[in-house]
């Protein structure tokens, strides 16, 4: 056996393991199943995922001060965590590992600027350039006859649904519903899942079902691909705000209500960039035995 050190932080809810890859030696080709063992909320530490921290990694272009490497649950990697990147901030800089407000952190290859919100030597929220949205059906990827799907048809489970496809690092589907009842009510966990397999996305989806309340405001509710429903993500809040301008449904700038918690999300028509604002919080720090890996 052996003992892994680990913190666990939540961003509006969407909570994840974090491992300092600096101290803790994992082998790469151990991580799926470690994930899987650590997420289990009954048999581990719980969580809906393990995001592993790296320092300095050396990129062909840019430097980034660190590098993120996401897992969701189920032991997949993942690209992109709006939620998981802002903790990753708040862990570097509370625990010491930076003295930086400014941060630079890649994750799949993409580097994202954030801007940290300090309090009593504590980081208590965190703006992050999410970067542009991908719209186009071959990148996000979507399988379509369209170059974007905005408002386009989908059967899922026997229904028919209307969904937008956006890419925020991850692919995303949002789904706008006319009533906030039914929002409340959805089967989110039979036709999330139908949605996150259906032979439409060749790499899964994230799923995002949607109510505007009005123009400045919507309410979320998410399944995200490899975990299930998750009581926020931030990418997914990025990629409903940008379906809603899409769509005419809201402005660019809009507080997300999740069942966690709210996002600041606003999408700089100018710039073409999405940021995001949203608190992080440690829950606690702990020790774990696995065996020998």
């Amino acid at each position: 056996m052996m003992k892994i050190k680990f913190t666990k932080m939540q961003g509006c809810g969407n909570d994840y393991i974090y491992v300092n890859c600096s101290e803790e030696k994992i082998p790469q080709h151990k991580k799926e199943g470690l994930v899987r063992r650590l997420s289990d909320r009954h048999f581990g530490i719980g969580g809906d995922g393990v995001i592993f921290i790296h320092s300095s990694p050396k990129l062909s272009e840019e430097e980034a001060d660190f590098e993120m490497e996401m897992y969701n649950a189920d032991g997949s990697r993942s690209e992109m965590c709006g939620n998981g990147i802002r903790c990753v901030a708040k862990y570097v800089y509370d625990k010491g590992l930076t003295d930086k407000a400014s941060l630079q952190i890649v994750s799949c290859g993409k580097v994202k600027p954030l801007e940290l919100t300090v309090e009593k030597e504590k980081v208590v929220e965190v703006k992050v350039n999410m970067g542009r949205p991908v719209l186009q059906t071959r990148e996000i990827p979507v399988i379509s006859e369209r170059d974007e799907a905005i408002a386009e048809k989908i059967e899922v489970a026997g229904q028919t649904y209307r969904m937008t496809c956006v890419s925020m690092g991850n692919p995303h589907a949002v789904v706008f519903m006319e009533d906030a009842e039914a929002l409340r009510t959805f089967n989110i966990e039979e036709v999330g899942s139908h949605f996150e397999h259906h032979s439409r996305f060749p790499q899964r989806t994230n799923v995002e079902f949607v109510k505007v309340l009005d123009a400045n405001t919507i309410q979320m509710r998410v399944w995200e691909r490899g975990t299930g429903e998750t009581l926020a993500c931030g990418t997914g809040a990025c990629a409903a705000v940008v379906a809603g301008v899409l769509n005419g449904l809201t402005q660019e700038e809009v507080t997300v209500k999740l069942l966690g918690g709210e996002l600041k999300i606003c999408w700089d028509r100018e710039t073409k960039l999405v940021y995001m604002t949203g608190p992080a919080e440690t829950v606690f720090d702990g020790e774990i035995e696995v065996e020998d890996i």
